[in-house]
């Protein structure tokens, strides 16, 4: 048995449903969110060994229950506020689950594990997830992200997951708490809320919208599928050195421009306009978000020189495979988009033009 927090959401869904591609169990909490969405995990329906539990992970007396009840070997920390925008607009919610939230729930399983018999104790496992953006921004011709780099987050998002990995570091230097850190570079894939980049770009384009590019579209990204990063973090769930950090890439940088042009080539070729136009024609250049960082990148040698995990996508072919996973699922493309999604893209794209 595992405890996942987050599950519902686009990362964690992804993770649960390649878990459950094997034996062990999962218990899944989300606190449902405008992210977290349980259509994500409707192939799981009837599944016994998914264990859904509605919740916050600011709820200490919540999740202590839980994990007494269910008596997990390891916690996978996904659960967190991501959206470096929503972040400018209101930071608080970011403070609260990103920072008080990845505390609590730490407490809960340092006090768990401490009471664990002397064997499981040693197996247990706390996995958090982070993210590359803690470490700032890159020029061009600056190495990658490796994860000796300095913390030098920018966004109130980058900054609470900052503080959420200093907690986890403590935590296993104060405590013990035998812990694991990933940071992750840029995800892409099926379920991704179509406020992101790449899914935003392929509904805005079907619909016939604008493809708002922050600024000049030189921003640089690497791009991992997010099955690939699932993999990476069974991998250092099943064989990472406690205390350790690993970063976790896709060796694919791209500027968020070329990232949109190949969008509109797939789809010119997938799902043509009816007037024969390519959809790049939809691209309008917008005013740039603040403080936006320029470049990420990970280097991903460590995980692949210790832990033998490397990438199985390139951006070719997930991107493709990303496409085609949105046009095969228009229905769950319409039901995310709810009242309250709309609201969010007029009051952050409307004035930008």
């Amino acid at each position: 048995m595992i405890f996942v927090t987050g599950g519902a959401g686009f990362i964690g869904s992804n993770f649960v449903l390649d878990w459950l591609m094997g034996q062990e169990e999962v218990v899944n909490f989300d606190k449902l969110t405008y992210a977290g969405n349980l259509a994500n995990l409707a192939s799981l329906k009837g599944d016994s060994r998914h264990i859904f539990v509605r919740g916050d992970i600011c709820n200490f007396a919540h999740v202590s229950d839980l994990l007494e009840v269910y008596k997990p070997r390891a916690i996978v920390h996904f659960a967190a506020e991501s959206h470096v925008d929503r972040s400018i607009d209101g930071p608080a919610a970011f403070i609260e689950t990103n920072i008080v939230g990845t505390f609590r729930l730490l407490e809960a399983a340092r006090i768990y594990w401490a009471a664990l018999e002397a064997s499981d104790k040693a197996n247990f496992r706390f996995l958090h997830v982070s993210t590359d953006e803690v470490y700032g921004s890159l020029n061009v011709t600056d190495p990658a992200f490796r994860e000796t780099n300095r913390y030098e987050p920018n966004s109130p998002y980058s900054a609470s997951k900052a503080s959420s990995d200093h907690l986890v570091r403590a935590y296993h230097h104060t405590y013990g708490l035998p812990v694991l850190t990933t940071n992750c570079s840029n995800n892409y894939g099926p379920y991704h809320f179509p406020e992101k980049l790449i899914p935003l770009m392929i509904v805005n384009a079907l619909a016939g919208k604008e493809l708002p590019v922050y600024g000049d579209g030189q921003q640089v990204r690497d791009w991992l599928y997010v099955k690939d990063h699932c993999s990476g973090i069974r991998r250092v769930l099943e064989a990472g050195v406690v205390g350790e950090t690993y970063n976790i890439g896709g060796w694919n940088e791209k500027t968020n421009l070329d990232v949109v042009k190949t969008l509109c080539n797939i789809l010119d070729e997938l799902c043509p306009r009816k007037d024969g136009a390519s959809y790049s024609m939809q691209i309008k250049f917008v005013k740039d978000r603040p403080g936006h960082d320029r470049r990420y990148a990970i280097d991903a040698t460590k995980i692949e020189s210790e832990l033998g995990w490397k990438p199985a996508e390139t951006f070719e072919s997930g991107i493709k495979k990303t496409v085609r996973w949105y046009l095969d699922n228009q229905d769950w493309v319409r039901d995310v988009q709810s009242g309250a999604y709309r609201e969010w893209m007029e009051k952050n794209y409307g004035g930008r033009s």
